[in-house]
């Protein structure tokens, strides 16, 4: 089903609540073990009615989304037993009843939070149709694919999950032998090394004193070397010349400057909302201080990840920690739109997405609407977090025309920021 509509049904789940596969499981059963399941055979009439008005409807307006593998929202549409059996949130139709059923009421275009199809609402005739079918008992002689058998859950087991490639704990490889030992000054130098020597290339000859040192600068500064750093560096013949460059680099406030940005890109940072409303964020800055400190001062990733997603929880939290958790207010939002409800939703989809890119390897902003294909994450683990994010506050005022964002509190002074 369509976005909004998983949201309504889903924005509340527990993280420990495992309804939907509850739900669903109790439909397969059904499906399995009740006569009245069983799919009626239709007469001459209906059928001549169904592959007039109703398939070719279904083929040209419902497919794509909802047919074989493309199952949005759990739901197929391309057999009568996929329309009884339904999506995440139960059956599509309900035989001889127009009203009752959530495929009627979501191509009727009257509940917002379901229309179908998303793209444009069905014609009256269309429509009609479509209710004078579910009217007659919805006959259909279509079969499912798979004879009937239960739909199996989409996406990664949980053992091909612990294989993913960002999941896989951090490991101690094996060093490659190579045969230009006097060529590797480190571990890394083996694994490069050996890559070339399979490809038949030979290793490029030392850069110069002066090229090494530009090559340097430029990597941990983003800035050239002065002429006086140059001339240090050329006069100095002890073993320690190169590494004390490589320190005092480090030491550097360019350092964080120039590194920090490869982390702001990451976190989306803007000092702007960028979209239909691009309202300036007058303390944006602080957050990107913050990240420049963190690299300055070789904060801990651990502690790094902890005070941007909950800086603010801390039982030591401060200032600049609840400064950190503006990770999660960056990014673009939707200010213009009317429906409060989904503005929030749309912000924690938001959230989840740029988290599962920063410090999963993963996107999760497609789970919204189905489990993933191709890594290990199924909408309960969606709305499980969702519910987490749904709690905590990235806006205030209680309509969008009173909405703040969080860069727009007040700070009193930098010193306490």
């Amino acid at each position: 089903m369509m976005r909004q509509r998983v949201y309504r049904w889903k924005q509340n789940i527990a993280a420990s609540n495992p309804r939907g596969l509850l739900w669903r499981a109790t439909l397969i059963g059904i499906a399995l073990l009740s006569p009245n399941f069983a799919i009626a055979e239709p007469d001459a009439k209906q059928l001549e009615f169904f592959e007039r008005e109703i398939r070719p409807l279904l083929i040209e307006r419902c497919y794509e989304c909802h047919s074989g593998d493309e199952r949005n929202g759990g739901l197929v549409v391309d057999s009568k037993h996929g329309l009884l059996l339904g999506g995440d949130s139960g059956p599509a139709i309900v035989e001889d009843d127009v009203d009752k059923s959530p495929l009627i009421e979501a191509v009727r275009y009257t509940n917002e939070a379901m229309r179908m199809p998303p793209d444009g609402k069905l014609s009256d005739a269309q429509i009609a149709s479509l209710e004078r079918w579910v009217a007659m008992g919805a006959p259909d002689p279509r079969q499912p694919a798979t004879d009937a058998q239960p739909i199996e859950p989409t996406g990664m087991s949980v053992e091909e999950g612990r294989q993913f490639w960002s999941l896989v704990p951090v490991g101690t490889p094996t060093i490659p032998d190579v045969q230009r030992d006097d060529w590797v000054q480190s571990p890394i130098d083996a694994f490069i090394l050996a890559e070339l020597e399979e490809r038949g290339i030979q290793p490029a000859a030392p850069a110069d004193r002066r090229t090494l040192l530009r090559r340097v600068t430029y990597d941990l500064t983003g800035l050239p070397p002065t002429p006086s750093e140059i001339d240090d560096f050329l006069n100095d013949t002890s073993d320690d010349a190169f590494a004390n460059v490589v320190e005092r680099l480090l030491q550097s406030p360019a350092y964080g400057q120039r590194w920090g940005r490869h982390w702001l890109d990451v976190a989306r940072y803007s000092d702007s909302n960028g979209l239909d409303e691009n309202i300036a964020f007058g303390n944006a800055w602080r957050y990107r201080d913050y990240v420049v400190d963190a690299f300055n001062s070789d904060k801990p990733f651990d502690r790094f990840v902890i005070e941007q997603l909950a800086g603010d929880l801390l039982p030591e939290a401060t200032r600049q920690t609840q400064t950190a958790t503006g990770f999660l207010v960056l990014g673009a939002k939707v200010l213009a739109e009317p429906d409060v409800e989904k503005l929030m939703m749309d912000t924690v989809d938001e959230q989840l997405d740029t988290i599962g890119k920063a410090f999963m390897g993963m996107s999760l902003g497609c789970v919204r609407c189905h489990d993933h294909k191709f890594d290990p994450l199924r909408q309960d683990d969606y709305y499980a977090l969702a519910a987490i994010f749904k709690s905590t506050r990235t806006f205030s005022g209680k309509n969008t025309g009173a909405i703040k964002y969080w860069f727009e509190y007040d700070y009193t002074t930098d010193e306490e920021a």
